[in-house]
């Protein structure tokens, strides 16, 4: 089924960006950070305020993930950062897994990136989470290093750097 990237422009939107943040982050992370870390990460990175401030300050930009049924099946969250593209959220929610919709999101991407001339794209991921990154694995991206990262409140990202370099067209 081919997806549409709808970049997030509206307050519904933003809304809508904060509504699956929540649900997905509380379905799927439960087994990689405690409740707490989930519940505050949401509100520091994921919350409507924190949404539109990273879209008008921060030089994010957010894309509601649409399938062919018009059906919204995920987002993501990327900005360009020294001539590569950081690719800050993507999550899939969990009745949507497992579609190929990864595939198609890095392909966008990678035309983003081409589009922009950005030589690569690179994201965090948590290093316990196995399943996200052996699919980044599979796409071509390469572990640089790890990466702990204080965010307050006492919680950590304990992370991998993930890179994947764009071929020039």
């Amino acid at each position: 089924m081919k997806l549409r990237f709808l970049r997030v422009h509206s307050a519904e939107e933003t809304a809508e960006v904060a509504q699956l943040a929540a649900q997905i982050w509380r379905e799927y992370y439960i087994t990689l950070i405690t409740s707490q870390q989930i519940e505050y990460m949401l509100g520091k990175y994921q919350s409507v305020p924190a949404i539109t401030q990273q879209i008008h300050d921060q030089g994010y930009e957010y894309y509601l993930i649409h399938n062919g049924e018009g059906s919204t099946v995920g987002y993501l969250s990327a900005r360009q950062d020294e001539g590569k593209l950081f690719l800050s959220k993507f999550y899939i929610g969990k009745e949507h897994r497992g579609r190929s919709y990864a595939s198609q999101a890095l392909a966008f991407l990678e035309k983003l990136c081409q589009e922009r001339n950005l030589t690569h794209i690179w994201l965090t991921v948590n290093r316990d989470n196995e399943s996200s990154i052996a699919v980044y694995t599979r796409k071509g991206f390469r572990t640089l290093r790890e990466q702990v990262a204080d965010i307050g409140n006492g919680f950590v990202m304990d992370d991998y750097i993930m890179e994947k370099e764009i071929p020039v067209s």
